[in-house]
């Protein structure tokens, strides 16, 4: 059941009907949970028990790392991360029992995580580096017969999240079919966005029928997300697959383009399974937090990580970046925290040395923004010549080609493959038939045409973050609600034939 497809859409309506036809909260809860149960195993019913299971173990662990308290936490942390005052105090038990036992949530739920998605890779990478054969083997023998659960990232940092959390002071979950709701809930579920539990709890405590502004903006984001899956990243797709899966035969110009088209085909892709997911969310009375806020507008790698994939940036900030020091301990072991946090979110994104050496990248590149921040704080003049218009536009520029280059690991994940692409980025004339092919019989496009039209997606991006961040813009809702139908009927004229999954389901 794909978010872009009539039994989607059958689907949801039902359960909205039945949902906010029952006025009893509980009652939400059970409908949410079997709605969530019934989306996940119409693409993958046999995992439903293991993480059922998880959930229930993850609940008993919340509850046993449950302080005694009669009062709230002074400081709690928000969404954002901000902290809310509180006017109350309260008595932590720092007791190494409670220690142990979120520990052993951590190891229980990265040993799924690792069993499902990294064995196969461990065990390649051994049998090659020892020529062992059997490992290669079994390395195959897993990959055969043992597909990861969807969404077993998402699930389990979510998991680690609320564990630390419920460490940190915050009080556990008391009731099991409300974890059990929030951890299945089905907008979510399999490709995020990373949601924290109180959060959510919040909102389902106070849960209210949308009023036709929420429900409007409810079907803009679904309707958002359909344009930016059905009718941009699937017709990108066409030519980014066409010219990675014939990469030897193509040129240098043809890279440059594929790599281009790739890394607005991610965007599009995964921006437009957030806006569906929050967009229905919203239908059902919720507030699921943002995911994109235009990174292609960035102008230093620390700003991208601010706009591209903010829930994942959050986590990794707040149970990995400021556990080992943030950057409270010197300039060094900043450089050292946010090598370690860029490795892990490499690995995070796939089985795979080619995403390893995407989050290395990345890594390199905040280390060597923070470098040239620290001089540019030294230097007056450096430090006006960044906030020159001159300045602004080359970080930009800069940011972004160093952005879209990563993306080669990122889509080629095999480095035999990744490294091939890069070294003929420059002087590779390619195969004459590459064009022929590809271009004019494939997706009708000259170079020329398929050069102009993604320019015209990076300058329509432009155009869109200039009304709506800059100049502060918005449509208004019964403009938006007469666009709804227009969109949807777009995607269903235009949307090629074949629609592929969203490309974050792979992680």
């Amino acid at each position: 059941m794909e978010f872009l497809s009539l039994s989607y859409a059958l689907f949801f309506l039902s359960v909205l009907g039945i949902y906010w036809t029952v006025s009893n909260r509980r009652s939400q809860l059970w409908i949410l949970l079997i709605a969530s149960i019934v989306f996940y195993a119409s693409l993958q019913f046999q995992y439903i028990p293991l993480l059922i299971v998880s959930i229930f173990i993850n609940y008993k662990l919340g509850r046993e790392l449950n302080i005694c308290q009669t009062q709230q936490p002074e400081n709690e942390k928000n969404e954002e991360g901000k902290e809310e005052s509180r006017n109350t105090n309260l008595n932590i038990d720092w007791s190494p029992r409670r220690f142990i036992i979120l520990w052993l949530g951590i190891f229980l739920n990265v040993s799924v995580l690792f069993t499902f998605k990294y064995v196969p890779f461990v065990l390649e990478s051994i049998g090659d580096l020892a020529n062992w054969q059997k490992a290669n083997a079994l390395a195959t023998f897993f990959r055969e017969n043992i597909l990861p659960p969807l969404g077993l990232s998402f699930f389990t940092f979510e998991c680690i999240a609320y564990l630390v959390d419920v460490y940190r002071g915050a009080p556990a979950s008391q009731q099991f079919i409300e974890f059990a709701a929030y951890k299945f809930f089905f907008p979510k579920l399999i490709s995020g966005p990373i949601t924290r539990y109180h959060t959510l709890k919040k909102q389902l405590r106070s849960l209210q029928f949308p009023r036709a502004e929420k429900i409007t903006e409810g079907l803009w984001l679904i309707a958002c997300g359909a344009v930016k899956k059905g009718l941009l990243a699937d017709n990108l797709a066409q030519f980014v697959n066409l010219s990675f899966d014939n990469l030897q035969r193509a040129g240098s110009i043809d890279l440059w383009l594929a790599i281009f088209a790739y890394g607005l085909q991610l965007y599009f892709d995964f921006s437009g399974y957030v806006d569906i997911a929050r967009g229905s969310a919203t239908l059902m009375g919720f507030n699921l937090p943002e995911n994109f806020d235009y990174p292609y507008m960035s102008t230093s790698i620390a700003d991208f990580w601010r706009r591209w994939h903010i829930t994942l940036g959050d986590w990794l900030r707040n149970y990995l970046y400021f556990p080992l020091g943030g950057s409270r301990k010197g300039l060094v072991k900043t450089c050292l925290n946010l090598l370690i946090i860029m490795f892990i979110s490499g690995i995070w994104h796939g089985a795979a040395w080619g995403f390893i050496v995407w989050g290395l990248i990345h890594g390199v590149a905040l280390v060597i923004h923070r470098l040239t921040e620290a001089i540019s704080n030294k230097f007056v003049f450096l430090k006006y010549w960044w906030r020159s218009i001159p300045g602004t536009i080359f970080a930009w520029a800069l940011t972004q080609i160093m952005v879209f280059m990563s993306w080669i690991w990122f889509r080629l994940p095999n480095l035999k493959d990744s490294t091939w692409a890069f070294e003929n980025l420059w002087g590779n004339a390619g195969d004459p038939q590459f064009v022929q092919k590809v271009y004019l019989e494939s997706i009708g496009l000259e170079r020329l045409q398929l050069s102009v039209l993604l320019a015209s997606l990076m300058i329509a991006i432009a155009i869109s973050y200039t009304i709506h961040r800059l100049l502060k813009l918005d449509l208004n809702w019964p403009f938006k609600i007469m666009l709804v139908p227009i969109c949807f009927f777009a995607v269903w004229l235009l949307a090629p034939e074949g629609q592929p999954q969203f490309i974050y389901f792979d992680f």
